[in-house]
């Protein structure tokens, strides 16, 4: 039994979007991630931190939730800025309860649990001091959904999943940061950022959490073990 993490699969079976376009390590990622998820047995669970599937619709991402179901465990899947099928999650959960996909739970306004330890997290969302209009909106809106996640951990161990970092080198961003701080969550998990952006990253413990970059190409899309 083992939890993992990886963000950005970036699925693409029915869509016209494979990242094997963009080259170097994208070339031949499906058999590069058919070969990482070999690791999974029936009693794990993955989180997958946003970027999911290119699908524009819960139909058109139809052969990528299938191709992600036959693998073995338990499916979190948590919402990046290229889900354009993410709808409502009792939408999400009819569909795939329509098509048989059995192994998914979504990771939205709520929190999950591994044994004891809350899997909280929200997709997040850029930060500016002087945000406006919709901008503005969209952060308030991940900002609560945070918040509610790490609520309804109650006083349980916390690992929080973005699919924004909430910091890298030169940004930070602190409504957020103060959040994982206050509900003293152990560790953030975080996608996003891809290619040269990898050594933005910050790694390690900052105020007592702890954060890791996670996207897939990162993790020579590998999934990370991060609990037995």
């Amino acid at each position: 039994m083992a939890l993992y993490v990886m963000g950005d699969t970036h699925l693409s079976l029915s869509s016209r979007k494979a990242m094997d376009v963009f080259g170097g390590v994208w070339e031949g990622y499906m058999e590069k991630l058919t070969q990482g998820l070999s690791v999974l047995q029936p009693e794990d669970t993955l989180v997958i931190a946003g970027d999911v599937s290119w699908g524009m619709s819960l139909e058109e991402s139809e052969q990528d939730f299938a191709w992600l179901n036959a693998w073995p465990g338990r499916k979190i899947l948590l919402k990046g800025n290229h889900d354009y099928w993410w709808n409502t999650a009792a939408k999400m959960e009819r569909f795939f309860q329509e098509k048989g996909f059995t192994t998914f739970s979504i990771l939205h306004n709520n929190c999950l649990f591994y044994g004891d330890t809350a899997l909280c997290g929200t997709r997040g969302w850029f930060y500016e001091e002087e945000q406006q209009g919709q901008n503005a909106k969209v952060f308030n809106r991940e900002l609560l959904r945070l918040e509610t996640s790490l609520k309804a951990a109650g006083d349980a161990e916390k690992l929080c999943f973005l699919h924004y970092p909430p910091f890298y080198d030169g940004y930070r961003c602190d409504p957020i940061l103060e959040l994982l701080e206050r509900y003293q969550v152990r560790a953030c998990y975080y996608g996003h950022l891809h290619g040269a952006s990898h050594r933005l990253a910050v790694q390690g413990e900052r105020s007592g959490v702890v954060y890791r970059l996670i996207s897939a190409d990162f993790l020579k899309f590998r999934p990370e073990k991060i609990l037995e």
